[in-house]
């Protein structure tokens, strides 16, 4: 595109333009330029030419000044509200049956160990992990993630576990505690640590009947028939140890034990699922929502993270300008700020109603952390202001949003303030252009022919 300055003008030969570029001169509308404005929160007026020469031009517009382009650095700045509050609220409800004697006060922390609530007396005590207590762990053998958490739990209190199988043992499950025959009752299968596990593809213990074990009927040995009593019972079943299992090994059953006589529980070694509410960290009661006396089954509580966080819905098409780990500033209450960064951004997409009219406006909810935890102290939920330190860009070109004019057939241009070519043609030539950043009403152009000091025209 030739571009030449005339007494400090910069005027463009129109021969040099794409043709559509050159009708776009004569038929040239305005369109989405609003749209651009709107999502980048800047406002600015639209500019247009009539078609033809036939159509008058309307007796009020916008009011045109002449600007320069200019170099200059930009940053990208926003500002959104949040709220300031506990991390992760969860509600927790009480297992099986009884009566609540024991609830905690709200806002107490309950850490590693310590009884989160009672039912009939018997606690229930915070364990961190990150896989709940499903099952009831009766039977010697068992394996899995939750016996893992029980594990870990245990060997973080001090008690000694003993050994746990490898990744890739074959453990051999027995029956569960209150099912195991008595030593002297007959037949069973070999008991003992040493013998819970195996090498892979070992199979079943052997029979203790010995090599005539199926010859006759004789004294000691089981009667014959599918269920008969004193018959031996079913072979063991094996389990494989993955990466993360834990092991109901003998010695952690005897850890259990001696955890339940510390805790004020019967020491039988069989854990069950009440006896314990698996969290990831200490927690904190937010919200105590049942009463003693009242039935255990119920929702009885609800705990957060003793951490703090501001959570900001965004709406969908503002995300592009938010990244995990950006950084920000929080206005609080008060009107002082403290540091922060973008923790995560959510997946799940919302429909917020506004404006009473049904119509929903898609969002998704953004988390920023609190670097100093002590600057918050005292608030447990608050609106704040958080205000995002965007994309900093040094030495670009840029105008007023105003300057910029949407092109029928896409994209966009300035128009050249008027003057005069070489040939002796009026101004207003318009000079195609890309946009890149947008902040505090300037927009970031390029293109051929785009140049610092170039005058251009832009709403007032």
């Amino acid at each position: 595109m030739a571009v030449q300055e005339e007494g400090g003008e910069v005027l463009a030969d129109e021969t040099d333009l794409p043709e559509p570029t050159v009708r776009g001169r004569k038929k040239a509308v305005v369109l989405g330029v609003a749209a651009v404005l709107v999502a980048t929160g800047v406002g600015a007026g639209l500019l247009g030419a009539g078609g033809g020469g036939k159509t008058a031009a309307p007796e009020a517009g916008p009011k045109i000044r002449r600007v320069a382009v200019a170099r200059t650095d930009m940053a990208g700045v926003r500002e959104m509200e949040g709220t300031l509050g506990y991390d992760s609220v969860r509600t927790v409800r009480g297992a099986g049956e009884g009566v609540v004697t024991w609830l905690p006060k709200q806002g107490a922390t309950v850490a590693r160990g310590e009884q989160l609530y009672r039912v009939d007396e018997r606690p229930t005590v915070v364990f961190y992990g990150s896989t709940p207590m499903y099952r009831r762990l009766d039977t010697p053998g068992s394996v899995g993630r939750d016996v893992r958490v029980v594990a870990d739990n245990l060997k973080a209190a001090g008690y000694d576990i003993g050994p746990q199988p490898a990744v890739g043992t074959a453990v051999r499950q027995r029956p569960p505690v209150d099912q195991q025959m008595p030593a002297d009752a007959g037949p069973s299968t070999a008991t003992g640590t040493d013998q819970e596990t195996a090498e892979p593809g070992s199979g079943p213990p052997p029979s203790a009947q010995g090599d005539d074990a199926g010859q006759g009927t004789g004294a000691g040995r089981p009667p014959e028939g599918p269920t008969g009593v004193g018959q031996s019972p079913t072979p063991a079943r094996q389990v494989r140890v993955k990466e993360g299992d834990g092991v109901l090994t003998e010695g952690l059953m005897s850890a259990i034990k001696r955890w339940q006589k510390s805790v004020g529980i019967e020491p039988t070694g069989v854990l069950e699922s009440s006896d314990v509410v698996v969290t990831r960290s200490a927690v904190r009661v937010s919200e105590v929502s049942a009463q003693t006396g009242d039935a255990a089954a119920n929702d009885l509580l609800s705990v957060s993270a003793t951490t703090k966080s501001v959570r900001i819905p965004v709406e969908t098409l503002d995300l592009g300008t938010i990244k995990a780990g950006q950084k920000v500033t929080v206005t609080l209450p008060d009107g002082t700020g403290t540091a922060g960064e973008v923790a995560t951004i959510g997946t799940t997409i919302k429909a917020d109603q506004e404006g009473g009219n049904g119509a929903g406006v898609a969002k998704i909810n953004v988390t920023v952390s609190v670097d100093d935890a002590e600057a918050v102290e005292g608030i447990d939920a608050a609106p704040v202001q958080v205000r995002f330190e965007g994309e900093a860009k040094k030495g670009v070109l840029a105008v007023p949003v105003g300057a910029l004019l949407a092109l029928r057939e896409g994209g966009y241009a300035v128009r050249l303030a008027e003057g005069r070519s070489l040939e002796g043609r009026s101004g207003g030539r318009l000079v195609p252009v890309d946009t890149g950043m947008f902040a505090r009403g300037l927009v970031e152009i390029s293109g051929e022919g785009v140049a610092e000091g170039m005058k251009v025209e832009a709403t007032a």
